[in-house]
């Protein structure tokens, strides 16, 4: 397996963070693929009613991996700024306390997941021949919980010491397991056992089991310093004040996840009301959407890894380049893509809706009104990927919600007396430019750079001693 621990403090600046960018935009598009991959499967093998269930199921499942990313974004930030001061015990120490309280939330996840899983889907409003479908599928996934709890650690902690490539390795590990054996497993072909809509989530929860064991030995092949061996091991049973910080600016962060999907459906009932034309359209458009913004999510981790790092070496100086160079990778990769998009936006939703489809005029309209808004949203992005490298959650949080909900969201409501729908894509780049002006008002007043996140974990935990 190519890559290995790369010093993100020292060299060039542009190349090292576009170098280090790729990997993690290749593997956010596999990814994407991958679930297109399971989605197909799970419609032509189960038909509409297991593709009901999968999506309900999703809605639960995609909660809970906020709170996981969450915490592993948090150790990431954390790893990043040890590793930046050459502390590798320290980094190792954060390490082994995430572990533990991914793998704590994790189980408690699983088994309270698998109790109440009807009533969760019942509150979702489940339509009821999708109920038992979902219900098994929701069982068997919530089994992979741990699996990828540590997976996503993982690959998270790798980047945090400067390792892009050995997560996107095991990306395509995954994928390939999960996309190949998801036909097998429902339909029983060959020696496999036919298990239906449960046979997606068992391939599932193989290809997160083998790509994180896999992971694992090659962590401690080649002695990296996420690795935890001998006296170390002792770091998975951490002081509460560690616990506590991961924990804390872990949820903060998951919550910002929940907010952008709650803000995402609150749009969608809205849209709805438009009909059902201009309801496809739109999801048409979303899914253009989902690979526009692609590169900037890319661009906005490998800032946040990269400032981590120096934020630990005390190399503030070098975080206003990190950001520039960040900010102009945004503008051109971001930019290039709805260039291109626009130009065969014709061809590219015949795809989804067919040549003749009355929709098709509606979502080229969605997107020449509201695409353009992600070049801001990806420069949002950017400004908070080195404002979180320094653990700061609260700040970001409340620029979402008055980005999203006050400004978006409310642009969408109260301008549709004369702008009629058009009031809801015209919200996308409204909302936008809101949250980057804002964003970047608060990354220029400076109050984010007070004192570092490792820093403040080694005050913590002296305090507790």
């Amino acid at each position: 397996m190519a890559g290995g621990r790369q010093d993100l403090t020292q060299g060039p600046i542009a190349s090292t963070l576009l170098l280090f960018a790729i990997p993690t935009l290749a593997a956010n598009v596999l990814q994407s693929l991958n679930a297109s991959i399971n989605t197909v499967w799970i419609g032509r093998f189960l038909g509409e009613r297991a593709l009901a269930a999968t999506a309900n199921a999703s809605n639960i499942l995609f909660l809970i991996f906020s709170a996981l990313f969450g915490c592993s974004m948090a150790a990431m930030i954390l790893v990043g700024q040890h590793m930046g001061r050459r502390d590798v015990d320290g980094a190792r120490r954060a390490v082994g306390a995430a572990a533990t309280l991914l793998l704590g939330i994790s189980v408690v996840m699983m088994a309270i997941g698998i109790g109440l899983t009807d009533k969760l889907l019942h509150l979702l409003g489940t339509p009821a021949d999708a109920a038992p479908l979902a219900s098994a599928y929701l069982k068997m996934m919530f089994w992979s919980l741990p699996f990828s709890a540590i997976m996503v650690l993982l690959m998270m902690t790798l980047r945090g010491i400067g390792d892009a490539m050995t997560p996107l390795w095991f990306m395509i590990v995954g994928i390939i397991l999960d996309a190949g054996l998801n036909p097998f497993f429902i339909a029983g072909i060959g020696p496999f056992p036919e298990m239906g809509i449960v046979g997606s989530a068992m391939a599932t929860l193989i290809a997160n089991a083998v790509s994180t064991i896999g992971m694992l030995a090659v962590v401690y092949w080649r002695d990296l310093p996420i690795r935890l061996r001998g006296r170390e091991l002792a770091y998975l049973l951490p002081g509460p004040a560690l616990i506590r910080l991961i924990f804390g600016k872990g949820m903060m962060m998951g919550l910002q996840m929940f907010v952008l999907t709650a803000a995402a459906l609150v749009m969608v009932g809205l849209v709805n009301q438009a009909g059902v034309i201009v309801t496809a359209a739109y999801g048409v458009a979303f899914q253009l959407w989902n690979y526009i913004q692609m590169p900037s999510m890319a661009v906005a981790s490998a800032v946040s890894a990269m400032a981590a790092q120096n934020i630990g070496a005390g190399r503030w100086d070098r975080l206003g380049s990190i950001t520039n160079i960040g900010l102009l990778y945004n503008f051109l990769m971001t930019g290039v893509l709805i260039a291109l998009l626009t130009l065969v936006d014709d061809h590219v939703l015949g795809l989804f809706l067919g040549a003749g489809s009355p929709a098709i005029g509606v979502a080229e309209r969605i997107h020449l009104l509201a695409s353009w808004s992600f070049l801001f949203s990806g420069a949002t992005m950017v400004l908070l990927g080195t404002i979180r490298a320094n653990g700061i959650v609260l700040m970001p949080l409340i620029i979402m919600i008055v980005g999203l909900f006050v400004c978006r969201l409310g642009f969408a409501l109260f301008a549709q007396p004369w702008l009629h729908f058009d009031a809801l894509w015209w919200a996308f780049p409204v909302g936008s430019i809101v949250s980057t002006a804002l964003t970047w008002a608060y990354y220029r007043q400076g109050g984010w750079k007070k004192s570092a996140l490792v820093e403040q974990a080694e005050r913590a935990e002296h305090a507790t001693a």
